[in-house]
Parts: C-alpha cells; structure tokens; sequence
C-alpha cells in the first residue's frame, strides 16, 4: 500500500511551552524522521525540536507555504493557542506516523 503524502504545515517544540519550530513539508513522516535522527543540521537539531505537537494537511503546495509564512509571523501565545486547540497535553503526534511517542510532558 501506497503511503499518503500531502503538504503539510507543522510545528515541532523541545517541550510543552518549550522552543517552537513551524515547518512545511511534503511527506511529514520523512521530515519527522529527519527531525528525530538529527537529519536535518540547523535550529530544530541544536535546540532539541524533535516533538510534534501540531499539523495542517493541504491540497496544495502553495497553500501550505503560504500558511506557515503567516503563523510564522504570529506571536509565540497564538502558536501556543493553535497547539493547545487541538492538542492541550503537546502530545507527541508523530505516533501517528509509526515512531514511538516521546515521553509525556503532563508533569512539566
């Protein structure tokens, strides 16, 4: 079976409240491989950004780029809120995708 591939909005963070990354991607569980490994050189590997805690499948490329451009430019409360909408524990998401769950962030 063929997997799924869709672009894809996502925001990763070190831990609840934590650092924040917003990224997009065409095929999230390659790039949350990538994030998990240490792949990827850069912000999300020096800060220990490794944990899905959001994300926003599109149709289009273009609609994605244009998505994590604007939350990008939002400020870290409304990331916050986005993330806790959907999300209130900052469960890790990427189980969702076969990788075993980071540890629960309930006690921090």
């Amino acid at each position: 079976m063929k997997r799924e591939i869709s672009p894809t909005v996502y925001i990763l963070a070190s831990r609840r409240n934590g650092t924040l990354y917003t990224g997009v991607t065409s095929d999230l569980a390659k790039r949350q491989y990538e994030h998990r490994n240490g792949l990827i050189e850069g912000f999300t590997s020096d800060y220990g950004v490794r944990r899905l805690v959001w994300f926003e499948p599109h149709d289009v490329m273009e609609s994605a780029i244009q998505r994590e451009k604007r939350i990008k430019k939002w400020n870290r409360q409304w990331k916050i809120e986005l993330i806790e909408a959907g999300n209130p524990d900052w469960d890790d998401l990427a189980r969702g995708f076969g990788f075993e769950p980071l540890p629960s962030l309930r006690c921090d």
